[in-house]
């Protein structure tokens, strides 16, 4: 099986004036369609660095990063867009929508930069927002809903593409504990559901209980 995302060896420096300040160091791992994995570390461990690397955000300063198998360390920006856009999705825990925009048309908004169909895409999206408990929301601006419905939103936009990696920057961090709880069952659901994989930094012991694989970080190295 062709893991979705594997480091080797990858390490991230960051020029600061004349320091070298090192955020990650000689970290591997690798994730298969089946992951559910935590990422854990104190503040200032490198969850966010490798987070970006995993998802083209960022590029490691050494080693190799391999994406479904293919080594992307010369991918063009273009191409690392085209990726990001297909196959990847994003759930932030300032949940990063667009005020301007409905629940509906956030969630729509990844497919029609797919150039989707109006058609299909009226599909896919009633059928998220029925998935994610949202329908009746769909016309709700994102400050007309409660924080864990707006994560809800999210939570559809970054599985609307049906991507084969999600990655979840502290998805529960703002959110109250009953919240927190009902958030952490939908993702899990969704993976169990979809079929895909995710890579969730938190400080959430409820989070990392469901996870399969644990990868702990403290100063830029696994643990």
């Amino acid at each position: 099986m062709t893991n979705i995302i594997e480091t080797k060896n990858i390490s991230k420096q960051y020029e600061q004036g004349d320091l070298s300040v090192s955020a990650l160091n000689d970290v591997n791992i690798s994730l298969s369609n089946q992951a559910f994995a935590a990422l854990l570390g104190p503040s200032g461990s490198g969850k966010s660095t490798l987070l970006n690397i995993c998802g083209l955000i960022d590029k490691p300063t050494q080693g190799a990063l391999y994406f479904c198998g293919e080594n992307i360390a010369d991918a063009s920006d273009k191409e690392l867009t085209t990726i990001r856009r297909n196959k990847l999705g994003f759930i932030f825990q300032g949940f990063n929508l667009v005020p301007v925009m409905s629940v509906y048309d956030n969630v729509e908004y990844p497919l029609i930069l797919l150039g989707v169909g109006k058609k299909l895409r009226r599909e896919r999206v009633t059928a998220m927002l029925e998935t994610v408990g949202l329908l009746p929301f769909e016309k709700h601006l994102p400050d007309q809903v409660s924080g864990g419905q707006k994560q809800r939103v999210a939570i559809a936009r970054a599985l609307i593409t049906q991507p084969r990696l999600v990655i979840a920057d502290e998805p529960t961090a703002n959110l109250d504990t009953q919240t927190a709880t009902d958030i952490i069952n939908l993702m899990y659901t969704m993976h169990k559901d979809f079929g895909t994989a995710f890579i969730i930094a938190t400080h959430d012991e409820r989070m990392s209980s469901h996870c399969n694989i644990e990868y702990q970080l403290h100063d830029g190295a696994l643990q």
